[in-house]
């Protein structure tokens, strides 16, 4: 995208007025410039229009949601923990005082709280910790591939890409394929397989598969693409309570925190046939950014007894310094037709709705009052928070989900996610009306 300045800088060397819309063109990088700051006058720059066709659009036409069948409630904790731990030491009484703090009614877990599992006296090993994702996990994946599939009206032969993401398996090949074969999709059907994103991954494949959609386009083929994001980390909760029993100083909120799930949504471009129609959001524009100087605040490492998580009390801070600087850069992509940009008044923060990825009760308050917005305009976020917890990835598609389902709101949505890295993802996006309402 071409920077405003540099538009109306060449705007006054060259008559733009046959250029309808200034981000359809191009500053072509010529041998001289006008560079008046060294006393030359140089040859201008050319304003080269790129194309006469339009952006292409891309719609969400399907997402679906899956919590695995059990849940962990804030109360059950302490029966949780000491099934293993000596509750009245320091590292646990810390965890249950965090748990109090939290403000998560109950997390979504893979194995009920009766599982023998959580009562064994040695952590399970990494490698068991991967057989039992790469079958459990892949279920979950699988079935909230099939609820985007059936919204979507589409067929496994119908799909044309795959992206995926996890952080809680490093399995090859990778999950998605185990997936993709579950669901019978072609065997040439083109597959990306996200890591390293953590939280931040929902967004991260909303991305990859907006890029993959519009170079489809690009080309004159239809796409539709399947994207889906799966994590397991509860039972990765061993290796960071074992390290807390050890260093009762640490302070970890991952065993307070995080869940499992899965979630999906299906991406078509405009040549996707009957994609407009079954339309729930439209993707206007995404960004990302990496916080420098963040590497060792948000952390998911491997471990001999799973995935060791490290999250800072500067994570809130970190995330909040960051939103407002990457909503300036894609507010500029508000649709032209939507009712916000049609009404001439400057777009904030606070006219939209929010799928914030609720990392903690921290950011999702601080984002709250730093931006002024009403409980309602986030209300998805807390409602996925507080009754299913965090489920890393996955999250702010559910944060999505959920949101078209709570009845009317803004139409125009702000998604955004944050992970290791820090990464920050951000996508701008529109809800589709049919028949006067929600999709």
């Amino acid at each position: 995208m071409v920077h405003d300045s540099v538009i109306s800088k060449a705007s006054n060397l060259y008559d733009t007025s046959s250029i309808s819309n200034k981000h359809d063109c191009t500053i072509q990088a010529v041998k001289k410039t006008l560079a008046v700051e060294n006393g030359f006058a140089h040859e201008a720059p050319r304003i080269i229009p790129l194309t006469s066709n339009p952006v292409p659009v891309l719609y969400i036409t399907g997402l679906g949601s899956q919590y695995p069948p059990f849940t962990l409630k804030a109360e059950q904790l302490k029966t949780f923990l000491q099934k293993v731990y000596d509750i009245e030491s320091p590292g646990i009484k810390r965890i249950l005082q965090l748990n109090q703090s939290t403000m998560i009614g109950s997390r979504s877990f893979i194995k009920a709280l009766e599982d023998p599992f959580w009562s064994r006296s040695v952590a399970p090993s990494i490698s068991e910790l991967d057989r039992f994702f790469r079958s459990a996990g892949v279920d979950l994946a699988v079935q909230a591939c099939r609820k985007a599939l059936r919204e979507a009206k589409l067929s496994a032969e119908d799909i044309t890409h795959v992206v995926a993401v996890t952080c809680t398996n490093a399995g090859n090949p990778g999950f998605d394929l185990l997936v993709c074969q579950k669901l019978g999709l072609k065997s040439e059907t083109d597959r990306t397989l996200l890591h390293g994103v953590g939280c931040a991954g929902g967004l991260s494949i909303m991305r990859t598969a907006a890029a993959t959609a519009q170079s489809y386009s690009m080309r004159g083929r239809p796409a539709r693409i399947l994207s889906f994001a799966t994590e397991i980390c509860s039972i990765n909760v061993r290796a960071d309570i074992d390290q807390i029993v050890q260093q009762p100083d640490l302070i970890k909120a991952s065993p307070v925190l995080y869940s499992d799930g899965a979630a999906a949504f299906i991406l078509c471009n405009e040549l996707a046939e009957g994609a407009q129609d079954r339309s729930v959001y439209e993707l206007s524009d995404w960004e990302t950014t990496t916080i420098p100087d963040s590497t060792r605040e948000l952390e998911f490492m491997v471990d001999s007894q799973g995935f060791r998580a490290t999250l800072t009390k500067e994570v809130p801070n970190l995330v909040l310094d960051a939103i407002e600087p990457l909503f300036e850069r894609l507010r500029m992509s508000l649709p032209a037709g939507s009712a916000l940009a049609q009404s001439g008044k400057a777009d904030k923060v606070k006219d939209f709705d929010w799928a914030l990825h609720p990392g903690s009760i921290t950011v999702l308050n601080g984002v709250q009052k730093k931006f002024g917005l009403h409980e309602e305009q986030l209300r998805a976020s807390f409602d996925e928070y507080k009754n299913h917890g965090v489920s890393s990835s996955p999250t702010v598609l559910m944060v999505l989900d959920r949101l078209r389902k709570m009845g009317e709101g803004r139409e125009n949505v702000v998604a955004c996610s944050f992970g290791p890295g820090m990464t920050m993802e951000m996508a701008m996006l529109r809800r589709v009306m049919h028949g006067g309402e929600d999709e």
